[in-house]
């Protein structure tokens, strides 16, 4: 069934039905932030419901406390009794979150009466990262919501917790993912490549902006694959292919029809990276798309055997939202994660491609010849 003919709601639209409804879905921990207030909340909150576009839904309250949002004082996401270590660390994520410039590790150790390093550790207990990183959570969420209000770009970095707009441009990239004129807009102004190749799995979708490719998504219709790249970024300007970004492009190509021929893909070669990458999330999607990529071609981890091997045992949920948000297919290797029971679980692109994956990198005669 092609994109656009299933009438059934994906879990994000179940999800935002139940913050409608002021309800909780069983067995799915999910919380949801307010771009707005910067405050994440259970579905079951008495608050006034927000507005669908100002709606983030996060897996755990660990995913939110990473993106820069704090818990709310209505519906106590962390707990009706939160333990002193836990309450220590809300204060001091509300103290980041208060403070004009990111407080030093030192303000927080002596706000806490905590030694720096034993902060550092409660902090990432409770959170999933550190007190910098949560800084730095925060100043990407006021500079997204600032340049969206179409604010000035100086009050916007002021407002952000940046010494200048200078500074702002200077982190964009990891901030914004783009510039910040470019994020505005929807990626006006910025130049990107984008190819539609066939493959024996189908269209295979591959762009590359300048600091290398962004996405590569597969699919049965290659107008679809477009249609969805160009509504996220609509204000883009689409460069014509040239013989270097063709020749990378049919590496993508390779890797997923032969995968064991690829030679940039041997361990044993000494050969430089030949597709430069172009990889942007959370913290946390970052952690788990860069371990992804430690996985040898042909083997598997279980979502709980990739949390535990991040020091996030209580994760393999969140692992496997940032699987599903992977755009790189086939070169941040998701398709290389299955159930605890080795069975195949969802893959964004089908399950009969992961398989197909799989059984060519193992050199499986059926997953060779499998169309």
């Amino acid at each position: 069934m092609r994109t656009g003919q299933c009438t059934t709601m994906n879990a994000d639209q179940q999800r935002q039905q139940a913050i409608n409804e002021h309800r909780c879905i069983p067995g799915d921990d999910f919380v949801y932030g307010v771009v707005t207030t910067g405050i994440f909340c259970l579905p079951t909150c008495p608050s006034r419901r927000p507005r669908s576009e100002n709606v983030r839904l996060f897996d755990n309250v660990s995913a939110a406390l990473q993106n820069g949002y704090r818990p709310c004082r209505r519906c106590h996401p962390l707990g009706d009794n939160p333990s002193p270590t836990t309450t220590t660390v809300i204060a001091l994520c509300r103290a980041i979150e208060a403070a004009e410039h990111k407080p030093t590790l030192a303000a927080l150790s002596a706000q806490s009466g905590w030694s720096p390093s034993h902060l550092q550790r409660q902090f990432k207990a409770i959170t999933g990262i550190s007190p910098h990183q949560y800084g730095a959570a925060i100043r990407r969420r006021r500079v997204r919501q600032q340049l969206r209000d179409e604010q000035p770009l100086t009050h916007a970095a002021h407002l952000a917790g940046f010494d200048s707009s200078g500074h702002l441009h200077a982190a964009a990239g990891a901030t914004l993912g783009m510039k910040p004129g470019q994020y505005r807009q929807a990626g006006k102004g910025l130049a990107l490549r984008v190819a539609i190749a066939d493959s024996s799995m189908g269209s295979v979708l591959v762009a590359e902006s300048e600091i290398g490719i962004c996405a590569v998504a597969m699919g049965d219709d290659p107008d679809i694959l477009l249609q969805d790249f160009e509504r996220e970024f609509s204000g883009a300007e689409l460069l014509p292919c040239d013989s270097a970004f063709d020749q990378r492009v049919a590496m993508v190509i390779t890797l997923i029809d032969v995968p064991l021929n690829a030679e940039f893909q041997s361990p044993d070669t000494q050969v430089p990276p030949a597709l430069p990458l172009d990889i942007r999330g959370t913290a946390f999607q970052e952690q788990v798309w860069a371990a992804l990529r430690t996985i040898p071609a042909g083997q598997t981890l279980s979502y709980q055997a990739l949390a535990e091997k991040l020091g996030r045992p209580t994760s393999a949920r969140a692992v496997a939202r940032a699987c599903a948000s992977n755009r790189l297919a086939v070169l941040v290797p998701c398709h290389r994660i299955v159930r605890a029971d080795g069975g195949l679980s969802g893959y964004r692109w089908g399950v009969e491609r992961k398989a197909a994956l799989l059984g060519r990198e193992r050199g499986d005669q059926e997953g060779s010849e499998k169309q």
